[in-house]
Order: C-alpha cells, then structure tokens, then sequence
C-alpha cells in the first residue's frame, strides 16, 4: 500500500491555519502546529505498516499550487471561471498563471522534505516520500488563457521551460536526499 501524498487535515491544523490566514496566528505558531501534526501523521503510518511515508502536505494551503506557485514567472489569480465546492474548503482556489519565463532558480519545498526526513530516519525501513504536481497541473485548470502570449508566443517553448524547470525541482529534492518524489 501507498499513500499519494494528501491526508486530510486534522481539526488542529485546520483551525491554525484559518487563525493563520486571518492574521490571528504567527508563522511560528503554524510552523509548530504543521510539525505536530506531521509527527502524529508519520506515526500512524508507521502504525499501518506503511514503508513511504508523506508529510501529508499538511505544510501546504493547495495540494499543487503551493509548489507551483514558487516556480519563477508564476503567479496565483482568482478563478474568474466556474466555481465548485471542495468539502471542507470555504474558499475557491486560485489559478496557477503564467505571466513570465517559467524556471526554478531556488529549492522547493526541500525544507518540507528534510524535516520529513528527520522524523523517519529514526524508523528503520521508512522511505520518507514527497508528492509534488505535475507539470501538466501547470496548465490544467487555466489553459492556454492562463499562459502569457507575451512570454510564450510559442507553447512549445513554455513546456520546454516547464520541463526545465521540473528537472531542477527535482534535482534540488534529490540533493536534499530524497529518493521517493510522485509526480501527481
């Protein structure tokens, strides 16, 4: 058995991070609750007899956009477009927008696997394992709209950028130690 990558969020840090957003919670705080949780989270895998084990991207606001987001020339946008209900969600996800040359010029969410990592170095047979979006996600929701005609007159150059960019992503993870990485 394997877990994709998302657990649901436990009430705690569910309600840490609605504080968080409404300005009632410092980012410390939400660092604190964020670990809790992982913790109690790479336990009850370990209890299942699961050998990967997520952080349950309880570090995350959205699944994919999180990740999304921090690759250069990315931006998040309202959705002008239809809207759906998500349980347990009260707002609508924004749209991960292209509004420049897409690449990857720092880590993502490395600091999100090496405190993963610390936890299930200590439990023999434990693969710690990060989920991150796949580069399809990119253009899944908004389309060609979503994609800047300025920056990318031409779609091919914008997947070979993206491309790129994913590999140093991945590069980055994998120098952080990770060995385990799903692409969703």
């Amino acid at each position: 058995a394997d877990e994709v990558g998302s657990l649901l969020r436990p009430p705690e840090l569910a309600s840490a991070r609605a504080a968080f957003k409404r300005g009632e919670l410092s980012a410390p705080a939400l660092a604190h609750a964020e670990d809790s949780a992982i913790r109690d989270a790479v336990q009850r895998q370990r209890d299942a007899g699961l050998q990967s084990i997520t952080d349950g991207e309880f570090r995350r606001d959205w699944w994919h956009l999180d990740f999304l987001a921090q690759l250069d020339g990315v931006t998040l946008q309202n959705n002008p477009g239809p809207k759906f209900r998500i349980e347990g969600q009260s707002e609508q996800p924004p749209i991960a927008t292209v509004t420049g040359r897409v690449a990857c010029n720092a880590p993502i969410m490395t600091a999100h696997f090496a405190y993963l990592k610390s936890l299930t170095r200590v439990l023999p047979g434990s693969t710690p394992k990060m989920t991150i979006p796949s580069p399809s996600m990119l253009h899944l929701r908004g389309g060609r709209a979503a994609i800047s005609r300025d920056a990318y007159p031409d779609i091919a150059q914008f997947w070979a950028d993206v491309a790129t960019a994913y590999r140093t992503a991945i590069h980055h993870l994998a120098d952080a130690g990770c060995r385990y990485l799903q692409l969703d």
